[in-house]
């Protein structure tokens, strides 16, 4: 996986994306996600699930894209799996804390 933080002036945004994602265009017609164009939103350094759990723990919005990553957060109780997103059967999430 990806993780980048992004700290802004609105807070800190957490991206993670599935390594193998980076470089692809999700597109079902409806949605579309330009995971090339826009790769470096999402690579930052490599991540193992602790690294993205840690992240997860302190965050005002956040962008996952991928089973992997999105599946940590489920674990995380962060998510429900109510809440995802899919793009030809790809899971992301867009999570905001208010």
């Amino acid at each position: 996986m990806y993780l980048k933080i992004h700290e802004t002036q609105t807070g800190r945004i957490v991206a993670i994306c599935d390594k193998e994602l980076i470089g692809k265009v999700l597109d079902d017609g409806t949605v579309y996600m330009d995971l090339d164009r826009h790769r470096a939103f999402y690579i930052g350094e490599r991540a193992g699930d602790d690294d993205v759990k840690s992240a997860l723990k302190e965050f005002d919005s956040a962008n996952l894209v991928g089973s992997r990553c999105v599946s940590i957060a489920i674990s995380m109780d962060i998510i429900d799996k109510e809440e995802i997103m899919y793009i030809n059967k790809i899971p992301y999430v867009q999570i905001y804390r208010l």
